[in-house]
């Protein structure tokens, strides 16, 4: 009975979480579109975060649908199934959908009919650093496959096997979940605002994070094997991260920058009332 009733609760905690992370996407892209600017945010953030989601979907699929990965699992985890849920292809395929049309607001501002940023703005230039990042990504997944492909005997209880290929890929999410929200981070503080920042999508982040998390010990606890946990490090990592820059968010904007939040009523947060604030002269 107990059982059965923590698999409805793992379900109902994936396809909420599902939905939560989902939707949260939306608000950036809607606010920027409302504002007619990306002024305040960072393109760094929307770039890194396409690749990041690529990676996610490339890894979920494979731990679903591939039948070597599965089994190359099954022998490093006591014969487990992974812990990856299809709510969890379904969701990396969405974020790299719509990831991809904010990305587009800031690569072609031009066509969504935007401000023009200049160059010296924060944020309106990738830096260095995330191109380093980009290109590192790609680096280390290659020298993984190299090393698996040179490897002769590949024994995926005790070597290398494809399965490491696919941690890598998984891998490349993780680094960029730690990183990805720190020029954001960086940005509302040399402005001293979250101006231009959608808080509503940090919210939603969070509450998909702890969700996530729980869905993932709810399985681990249902196989008796906590290998569940380690052997899917990109799931949690990935809400743990979130979480915890979701709260750094909150803080600059409920706490920190509240005193500029309000010199502009908080409004243009509000995806909804966008228009209908600029209009009576309450955002510009």
């Amino acid at each position: 009975m107990a059982a059965s009733f923590l698999s409805i609760v793992s379900y109902l905690f994936g396809w909420i979480y599902f939905l939560c992370w989902s939707f949260s996407f939306y608000p950036q892209t809607i606010l920027n579109w409302r504002r007619k600017s990306t002024s305040g945010t960072t393109i760094d953030f929307t770039a890194i975060n396409l690749l990041g989601f690529s990676a996610y979907f490339v890894s979920n699929a494979s731990f679903l649908f591939s039948s070597q990965i599965r089994r190359e699992y099954a022998l490093r985890n006591h014969g487990l199934t992974p812990t990856v849920q299809i709510n969890d292809l379904a969701f990396a395929g969405h974020a790299v959908v719509i990831t991809t049309v904010t990305w587009s607001q800031y690569a072609f501002p031009g066509a969504w009919g935007f401000d023009k940023r200049t160059k010296r703005e924060h944020g309106a230039r990738m830096t260095s650093w995330i191109k380093g990042i980009i290109v590192g990504s790609f680096v280390g997944v290659a020298i993984t496959a190299l090393i698996v492909s040179a490897s002769h005997d590949k024994d995926p209880e005790n070597g290398w096997a494809w399965i490491d290929v696919i941690y890598a890929v998984g891998y490349v999410k993780v680094i960029i979940t730690l990183v990805k929200y720190m020029p954001q981070v960086i940005v509302n503080y040399r402005n001293q605002s979250t101006r231009g920042w959608s808080i509503l999508q940090m919210q939603l982040d969070f509450v998909g994070g702890i969700l996530s998390v729980g869905q993932l010990l709810i399985d681990s606890y249902l196989q008796g094997d906590w290998s569940g946990v380690t052997g899917n490090p990109v799931k949690l990592a990935l809400g743990n991260f979130s979480m915890f820059f979701d709260i750094v968010f909150m803080v600059q904007h409920f706490y920190l920058y509240r005193k500029d939040r309000k010199s502009y009523g908080d409004l243009e947060n509000d995806p909804l009332l966008g228009d209908d604030a600029r209009r009576d002269g309450r955002i510009d």
